[in-house]
Parts: structure tokens; sequence; C-alpha cells
């Protein structure tokens, strides 16, 4: 199914690049810029964004990585004084 038509981006393109961005390396955070930039390609028109995500967030390899889970909860424990006294 074509997902992006100004740019002729089909479903199995974007998962064939999220699927090759986790296998180079399994900790990235994989945004639809960097699908985007994966396929050589950049949005126009933007129109395709709400499929072009709907169809990045089918892809079981999508997932943030464990090791980055919760870094934002661990920093604002850490952060709950701001270094006061």
């Amino acid at each position: 199914m074509i997902v992006c038509h100004c740019q002729q981006i089909r479903d199995t393109d974007i998962h064939a690049a999220i699927d090759w961005m986790r296998a180079a390396d399994a900790e990235t955070i994989i945004t639809p810029g960097k699908v985007y930039r994966a396929l050589g390609k950049r949005a126009k028109c933007g129109s395709c964004m709400p499929l072009f995500l709907s169809t990045m967030h089918r892809n079981d390899n999508l997932e943030v990585p464990p090791t980055l889970r919760n870094l934002r909860s661990a920093s604002i424990k850490d952060m709950s004084d701001e270094g006061r006294r």
C-alpha cells in the first residue's frame, strides 16, 4: 500500500527501514524523520503523516529499547530537590 504519494513510499518500505535501523543499532530511537532519511526521501506536504505514523506503530521493532525506558522518571527523581539544601 502506498503511504506517501509525494515520495512514493510504501508500507513495506517503512517496515524495511525500521527493521534495518533496529538491526544496525538496537538502542536507537526511531522517528519518522529517521525513516525518511533511511529511505533517502523528505516529507513534502505532510498529509501522509497520520498514515505514516500508524504504519510505523504497527512494526514490532519500533518499541523503545529496554535500556532507554524510564529515563525520564529516573531523572525527575534525581532532580527532585534541584540541588537545593
